[in-house]
């Protein structure tokens, strides 16, 4: 077997984002491409030679053949061992804890997340540090100045490895182990919740769950955990085969493109509970029988009920939402008497709370929750917490969920996303908003007075470090707030945005629907940031 130092030239558009460099397939595919990054990651680790690293995706288009490239591209650089995920495939939660079991030295994540798949799709990558989460900015810095200088990449010649079935493999110096990527995560949730209880409830002839894995990663963990070892009946689990394009579906677990689970758990005979995943498998939407649990109320609902988990009795140290995230954990964690922490958009900010034990739970409103079992956000953990608290409680998630906003009040709150807005307006939108913070405490718009309004800056309280323009807050004295920001996981111009929060402690006024409560401050939000006139969309192009 040879090494080839091939030449190169710089691609200028490889800074990576909140969750590594996606592009479209297309762009992945232009020669020497995906080597460019990949030889850049490398080229900014540390003392890599005899490493151990996890290597994975979820299944999507060019996942597979991207593996046999960063394979060669390891082996030529001194990488030591690599664990595959049998197939190719590992979701971002189980990379994560694989991770952290062998003390790798960190992990190559494929995956574009919630983005379509297939050969037009999108693909990304994401390096993993050894805690097992997202690279830190620091280093995602570092890989992006890389790539804008790099001459050229180190791969060696060889054959391509079969990824089909678990087994051990040399390429030239450095061993490859594919590996059952669904072993260890399922062991690792057998450590955090009571499977007795929950296989009891799932076998019950009165209850019923539909979990649509929605073709992406998730399918075969959730075959394993629900219908092996919990004991739902076969066809609990929908959608379970990872296809190389979704299927023609958008992974993305929210009201609008998990359409048929909503369907079915709004639908005649409807299941008492439902449960959808993403792509990679780190995000989650919840459903019971016609009722939607948004994110930011699963969250503080986790927090609150956390001491019915095995995994969780000994108590909370704190929590973290991410500055968007509705401000309903933070009602929770008072009670408790515990810190809660509000961190930019990113999970890589939730880091350095876990590592430092500052916090025990985290999420954010975009379908994302997890704890400090791994470093990433974990779709099906959360799914298993809240069967653990449905088998321990013994009523409905409507009833949990009322019942919570009885004890903490409600936070209605819902996400209106503007997706491939125009670069150049979507950014001129929020240097404008920049520019009127400063002057808006104190200024009315009809029933509304601003109470504070900022650019959000995040000082970390482990490292020290500063991370400025997060996003665009809006408070009003009645403790209701707008939030604006630009998203950074789409490939195709720019995702617009807003959010908007209303508290309302009166329990006589939970059962309003959440945008008829929300109107006045979705008017005010076009009327501050003139939505329209910028992007020029009237509506937007998926609310949660």
């Amino acid at each position: 077997m040879t090494i080839r130092t091939v030449s190169t030239t710089p691609f200028f558009d490889q800074k990576p984002g909140t969750s590594g460099l996606r592009k479209a397939v297309p762009v992945f595919q232009q020669p020497n491409y995906l080597e460019n990054f990949i030889q850049s990651i490398l080229d900014s680790l540390n003392e890599i030679e005899g490493q151990t690293i996890v290597l994975g995706g979820d299944g999507r288009y060019y996942n597979r053949q991207s593996i046999q490239i960063i394979l060669k591209m390891a082996a030529a650089n001194g990488i030591g061992r690599v664990l595959v995920g049998c197939n190719g495939i590992f979701s971002t939660p189980a990379a994560s804890a694989v991770i952290r079991k062998f003390n790798a030295l960190g992990g190559i994540i494929l995956s574009a997340s919630h983005n379509p798949g297939g050969p037009n799709g999108d693909f990304g990558v994401k390096y993993n540090v050894t805690n097992g989460g997202p690279a830190p900015e620091k280093f995602t810095s570092a890989i992006f100045e890389r790539t804008k200088t790099i001459s050229e990449y180190k791969i060696l010649d060889a054959a391509d490895i079969n990824l089909d079935n678990p087994g051990s493999f040399n390429l030239g110096t450095m061993e490859v182990e594919i590996i059952d990527s669904i072993a260890p995560y399922v062991k690792l949730m057998q450590t955090l919740f009571d499977f007795d209880k929950i296989k009891a409830l799932l076998s019950s002839r009165n209850f019923k769950m539909c979990v649509d894995s929605l073709h992406a990663v998730t399918g075969p963990y959730a075959h394993t955990l629900f219908e092996k070892y919990l004991g739902a009946p076969k066809g609990t689990v929908k959608n379970g085969t990872p296809l190389e394009d979704f299927g023609g579906c958008h992974p993305d677990p929210n009201l609008v493109y998990a359409h048929d689970l909503v369907e079915i758990l709004f639908g005649e005979n409807a299941p008492d509970f439902g449960a959808a995943s993403d792509g990679d498998g780190d995000r989650n939407m919840i459903l019971g029988r016609n009722f939607f649990v948004t994110p930011s109320d699963s969250l503080a609902i986790l927090t609150a009920n956390a001491k019915l988990v095995p995994g969780y009795r000994g108590g909370l140290a704190g929590v973290a939402r991410s500055m968007p995230t509705s401000t309903a954990v933070d009602k929770v964690a008072e009670k408790l008497g515990i810190d809660c922490y509000e961190t930019p958009t990113g999970w890589k900010f939730f880091g350095n709370l876990l590592d430092a034990g500052k916090a025990t739970l985290c999420g954010e409103e975009s379908f994302g929750t997890g704890s400090n079992h791994i470093r990433e956000k974990d779709g099906l953990w959360a799914v298993l917490f809240w069967l653990n608290i449905l088998a321990v409680r013994g009523k409905s998630v409507q009833e949990i969920v009322q019942e919570h906003w009885e004890e903490y009040g409600r936070n209605y709150y819902s996400r209106h996303d503007y997706e491939e807005v125009k670069s150049k307006p979507a950014n001129d939108l929020m240097e404008q908003l920049r520019l009127m913070v400063g002057s808006l405490k104190g200024k009315k718009y009809g029933n509304y007075e601003v109470a504070y309004a900022d650019d959000f800056s995040y000082f970390d309280p482990i490292d020290g470090s500063i991370s400025k323009k997060q996003g665009v807050r809006i408070g009003f004295s009645d403790s209701s707030r707008i939030v604006f920001r630009l998203s950074g996981t789409g490939t195709k111009g720019a995702t617009l945005r807003v959010y908007i929060e209303s508290y309302e402690p009166d329990a006589s006024k939970h059962n309003i629907e959440t945008q008829k409560v929300l109107k006045p401050l979705i008017k005010l939000a076009d009327e501050i940031a003139k939505i329209k006139e910028f992007t020029g969309r009237s509506e937007p192009t998926v609310i949660t």
